[in-house]
């Protein structure tokens, strides 16, 4: 899955990149204006944001404040820090999805189309709905293995070894 994620965002990316180079090279330089170009720039724009914002919950990269973690010495208070606001994002983002569930059925109804081409803009829409589903899904994913670890923290035996308390002495 790394793999199609990163040539699929590095193609979406390249070809946000290309139209929008063509763009200015046939407005600011040509003078003339290409017609119907920002219509087929909504498409990959709107994907590659949602696609990387999947990415960034699949991996786990997005950004955070972790700044409990400087205060708790602990890694079963880290992870309990970090349980909570996982039980967050999955809340806030499974709310996200149900309204944009809604707002998927509202474009399908209404079938949109973009106002130079007439290309459907749902297949555009669609991608808020299908993004949000990911993320809550990896969200859920990074829930259950951080309570699983945490689990596995609270019933592993507390050892102390001597050695490390003598050369704390020294």
């Amino acid at each position: 899955m790394e793999k199609q994620f990163r040539y699929g965002l590095t193609i979406l990316l390249s070809t946000v990149a290309i139209l929008q180079f063509v763009q200015v090279i046939w407005r600011y330089i040509l003078q003339a204006p290409l017609m119907g170009l920002d219509d087929v720039l909504i498409y990959p724009t709107l994907w590659l944001y949602l696609l990387g914002s999947v990415n960034a919950s699949r991996e786990d990269t997005q950004i955070k404040a972790n700044v409990l973690d400087v205060f708790l010495k602990t890694e079963q208070s880290k992870l309990g820090v970090r349980i909570v606001a996982d039980i967050m994002t999955v809340t806030v983002s499974g709310w996200l999805t149900t309204w944009a569930w809604g707002y998927f059925r509202y474009a399908f109804r209404v079938w949109k189309e973009t106002p130079t081409i007439y290309l459907p803009t749902f297949y555009a829409e669609c991608a808020l709905f299908i993004g949000l589903v990911f993320m809550t899904l990896f969200g859920l994913q990074h829930l259950i293995t951080n309570i699983r670890r945490f689990n596995m923290l609270r019933t592993k035996p507390v050892t102390t070894s001597l050695h490390s308390a003598s050369e704390g002495s020294a």
